[in-house]
């Protein structure tokens, strides 16, 4: 890890323009999650169905996007990620310190806010609250880094990745089955299903994937993603023709 490199990427990411942006889904999410506390009594299955169907699906995976995106993106796309590269750092190295400021923002400004939302919705000893904060800070960790491997990629990475997670995970993944089991929120769900049994199926807290294949799917893509970011990476020229 190079702290420089962390410091950089975290003044960034915190800009004054994102960081209203990324305070406003989590602050959207915690007052839905009032309106549901008020209008059904702080019944768990509520908060179990605003958090599968509005948090998991829609506020994780936005927030995790503009992170994932916003630590690498706009360097690549305006050419000043030359100057970065042409540092006698390791490419690795700058990819990972990189990486781990996206990832760490992702759980303060995704996952925290779900296991909040949990709480002031309405909860059954802790069950839903601790499900959806496990589940949210896997997903943040393997989106965030799934998006910031896009951005490498393709200089359309934000519309690629809402593609992915609004258009394949939300509605492919609605209606054909097979689909499910290729899908990021699956894997995740598949421990919040565990840690809410028994009331799990009660709660409509459910995956299409095992626990063991969820948390294997998840661990194999991560580092995969992170893998393929930083060899990458190396590839850019520095001359900036990429």
């Amino acid at each position: 890890m190079n702290l420089v490199i962390m410091r950089l990427t975290a003044r960034s990411l915190l800009g004054r323009r994102r960081v209203v942006l990324l305070s406003l889904l989590p602050g959207v999410l915690l007052l839905v999650a009032a309106a549901t506390r008020w209008g059904s009594d702080a019944d768990p299955w509520a908060t179990a169905h605003m958090l599968h169907n509005f948090a998991m699906s829609t506020i994780l995976p936005l927030v995790c996007l503009i992170i994932g995106t916003g630590a690498i993106g706009p360097e690549i796309e305006d050419g000043s990620i030359v100057y970065l590269l042409a540092k006698p750092i390791s490419r690795t190295t700058i990819a990972l310190s990189k990486l781990v400021v996206a990832v760490t923002t992702a759980l303060a400004m995704g996952a925290v806010p779900i296991a909040l939302a949990g709480a002031v919705s309405g909860d059954w000893h802790w069950k839903l609250t601790l499900a959806y904060g496990v589940a949210s800070a896997l997903g943040a960790v393997a989106y965030t880094t799934v998006f910031f491997t896009l951005a490498i990629l393709t200089r359309n990475a934000i519309i690629s990745g809402l593609i992915y997670a609004l258009l394949w995970e939300g509605v492919i993944g609605g209606y054909v089955p097979g689909v499910r089991v290729l899908s990021i929120r699956q894997w995740i769900l598949a421990p919040a299903e565990e840690i809410a049994a028994p009331q799990a199926s009660t709660w409509g807290v459910s995956s299409q994937v095992g626990l063991s294949t969820g948390l294997l799917l998840l661990v194999v893509t991560t580092i995969l993603a992170a893998a393929f970011a930083a060899r990458r990476l190396q590839t850019i020229s520095v001359r900036g023709s990429e």
